[in-house]
């Protein structure tokens, strides 16, 4: 007698609930695949993860008709990039010419944009989503991938699957288990991560502040910003033996305005280091496999690109593979055709970063005062210098648009 059929089995099985892995998984779902995201939190709040929603996916949500329904959720919008430096104000980028609908970057918290998506997907009846379930492992036959182990709230499954996508973040279970190589690039800075109480009359400054050996990185989250304290990677403990009152002091030294509001930072629990990393995998891909986003190529977090990126490579994977899947003729060339389109803008932009930490780490080596160079003047005077950031950052190397089945 021929064994029953497993209820969990899908055409798609995504690890990993964030941006790529839900969009990846709404997309599919839309044009008619069988899909299944696994969630290993029971919600998606997370301190770690980042804001900003960029005007390239402002668009992919304009093409699938929810951009105005998006725009309601509570959100800040910065139209310009710029930076301080030696206590004066550059402007960096400025959205105004980017050829997009929305000629701004949303500020709001991931997991409310999450949220959004998934409940959206979440209507359409080839896609699940199931939240508190772990993968554990890849279910492999003769070097194919075929479907997912995962730990549950009642226990472990097996969820079998034609097509495996691992969006499980740069601590994948997904390439570890596919034995895909993974190519560490090196990053020579870190983050210390904390919350200082914010005012309505507070100054936007995307880029940040820096001076003095220090980059604070302050994110609008309404009534509180979320800091990011750039140090040289390994410095932390250093920074610890100087005591809270000199970490304290360094904050309003480089940001005169939250002079009396360090004093909430009165443990070291309040600061969380984030530990940087940039690189990617060799291959993306294995027989009945594909990993993308942080899982293919972690990002770092210069020009708060990553979520955009991760995006991205949901919808060229989706736009690549629809068809396969729909027709059952998914093939590892298939796979592959991801990587090959996907890989050079995702080199550049890392290439792009690594630039930009070189320049931070002479900066982070410089303990003095900062006099801002010359090139920086002279750059940011010329006509039309802003638009080059503003389409890096606000639309990317490749943008991606939503292609129906």
């Amino acid at each position: 007698m021929a064994a029953a059929p497993n209820p969990l089995a899908t055409t798609c099985c995504i690890i990993g609930g964030g941006p790529a892995g839900i969009m990846l998984g709404f997309l599919l779902a839309r044009a008619g695949v069988k899909v299944t995201v696994l969630e290993k939190h029971k919600d998606f709040f997370r301190d770690f993860r980042g804001d900003t929603i960029h005007p390239s996916t402002l668009d992919l949500l304009y093409e699938l008709g929810l951009l105005e329904k998006f725009l309601t959720i509570p959100h800040s919008q910065v139209a310009a990039l710029s930076a301080t430096i030696g206590g004066q104000r550059f402007p960096i980028a400025n959205f105004a010419h980017v050829p997009t609908h929305c000629k701004f970057i949303a500020l709001m918290p991931q997991w409310d944009f999450l949220d959004f998506l998934s409940s959206e997907a979440s209507r359409l009846h080839a896609f699940t989503l199931r939240m508190g379930w772990e993968a554990t492992g890849l279910i492999q036959q003769n070097g194919t991938t075929i479907g997912v182990r995962a730990n549950t709230p009642d226990g472990p499954v097996e969820i079998p699957a034609t097509l495996t996508v691992g969006c499980d973040g740069r601590h994948a279970i997904s390439r570890d288990a596919g034995h895909l190589t993974l190519q560490d690039v090196g990053v020579p800075v870190d983050v210390l991560w904390l919350k200082i109480a914010r005012q309505p009359s507070d100054p936007e400054n995307a880029l940040g502040y820096i001076n003095y050996g220090r980059l604070i990185v302050l994110i609008n989250r309404s009534d509180y910003f979320q800091v990011g304290y750039i140090i040289a990677k390994g410095t932390f403990p250093a920074i610890q033996q100087q005591g809270l009152p000199a970490f304290q002091q360094s904050i309003e030294r480089i940001v005169p305005f939250l002079v009396g509001r360090t004093a909430e930072i009165d443990s070291w629990d309040k600061v969380k280091l984030l530990t940087i990393q940039v690189n990617r995998l060799l291959e993306w891909s294995s027989p009945g496999l594909l990993c993308i986003g942080d899982a293919a190529h972690a990002m770092s977090p210069v020009g708060g690109i990553g979520i955009n990126i991760a995006i991205q490579d949901a919808v060229a994977t989706a736009n690549i593979l629809t068809e396969a899947l729909l027709s059952n003729t998914l093939s590892p060339h298939n796979l592959a055709q991801v990587q090959h389109y996907r890989e050079s803008a995702v080199r550049n932009t890392q290439r792009v970063q690594v630039v930009a930490h070189r320049i931070l780490n002479r900066v982070l080596h410089n303990p003095g005062p900062i006099q801002p160079p010359l090139a920086l003047r002279i750059l940011t005077s010329l006509p039309g210098f802003q638009n080059l950031p503003a389409s890096f950052v606000g639309v990317g190397l490749q943008p991606q648009h939503i292609k129906d089945f």
